[in-house]
C-alpha cells in the first residue's frame, strides 16, 4: 500500500535541515543554490544577479507577484522586459517573433512548482510559453522557490501539481480570465549542464502556490 502524503506537507515550509539536504542535492546537479531568508532578499538578490538592459522574461507566478519581483522587471525600467512587449505585439501577425523573444531571453526568471529533496525541479504549464527558456533557450534562469515547495521525490512533485497547485491556479485564471487551468506541459529539471547557467533562490518562508 503506498503511502500518502499529508496535505500539510504541501503548505508548510519546509525545515533548515531539508532546505540544507535540497541545496546539496542541487549543487551536486550544478545548479547554483542560495538559502535566503524570505522574499524580501530574494527581491533584492534578483536585481543583483540580472545586469541592467538584459532582455528578461518572467514565467507566470504567484511567487514573482507577490514578492514584488515582476514588477521590479517588467515595469521598472531595468531591463528589456520581454513581458510587456509581447502583450504589446500583435498574435495573428506576429507570432513567430514572439515565440523567439519567449524561448531565448538574456534570463528567465520565475518560479517551480515543486523542488525535490533529491535535487530536481518540477514546474508545470498550462500554455508551455516559458519552459524553453528555462530548459536552455535562456542564457541564464532563476528560480525563486518557497520553502513550502519541498518535497521528498518525483512522485511527491506530480502529486503537489496536480491536487495543490492546479486547484489553486484554476481558481486565480477562472477570476482573471474567466476558464479554469490546465497542467498542458510538464518540465523536470534533473541538472543544469552548464554550471553557473541556473540560478535557484530557496527560501525559508512560504510564498506562492
Amino acid at each position: 500500500m503506498t503511502t500518502r502524503i499529508p496535505e500539510m506537507s504541501f503548505t508548510e515550509p519546509a525545515s533548515a535541515p531539508r532546505l540544507a539536504q535540497v541545496a546539496a542535492a542541487l549543487t551536486e546537479h550544478n545548479f547554483t543554490v542560495e538559502i535566503l531568508n524570505d522574499a524580501a532578499a530574494a527581491r533584492t538578490r534578483v536585481q543583483e544577479l540580472i545586469p541592467d538592459g538584459a532582455s528578461v522574461f518572467t514565467g507566470a507566478s504567484e511567487t514573482l507577484r507577490l514578492s514584488g519581483i515582476d514588477e521590479d522587471i517588467n515595469a521598472g525600467g531595468r531591463y528589456q522586459a520581454v513581458k510587456p512587449r509581447v502583450l504589446a505585439m500583435d498574435r495573428a501577425t506576429q507570432t513567430d517573433e514572439i515565440r523567439r523573444m519567449l524561448a531565448v531571453p538574456d534570463v528567465a526568471v520565475g518560479s517551480v512548482a515543486a523542488v525535490t529533496e533529491t535535487g530536481s525541479l518540477v514546474i508545470a504549464s498550462g500554455s508551455g510559453s516559458q519552459l524553453p527558456g528555462y530548459a536552455g533557450g535562456a542564457a541564464r534562469a532563476i528560480w525563486i522557490v518557497g520553502a513550502q515547495k519541498v518535497v521528498p521525490d518525483l512522485s511527491a512533485a506530480l502529486r503537489r501539481v496536480e491536487e495543490h497547485c492546479l486547484p489553486l491556479e484554476s481558481a486565480r485564471t477562472q477570476a482573471v480570465h474567466g476558464w479554469p487551468s490546465v497542467v498542458s506541459r510538464l518540465l523536470v529539471l534533473n541538472a543544469e549542464p552548464f554550471p553557473g547557467r541556473g540560478t535557484v533562490l530557496l527560501l525559508r518562508e512560504a510564498i506562492g502556490f
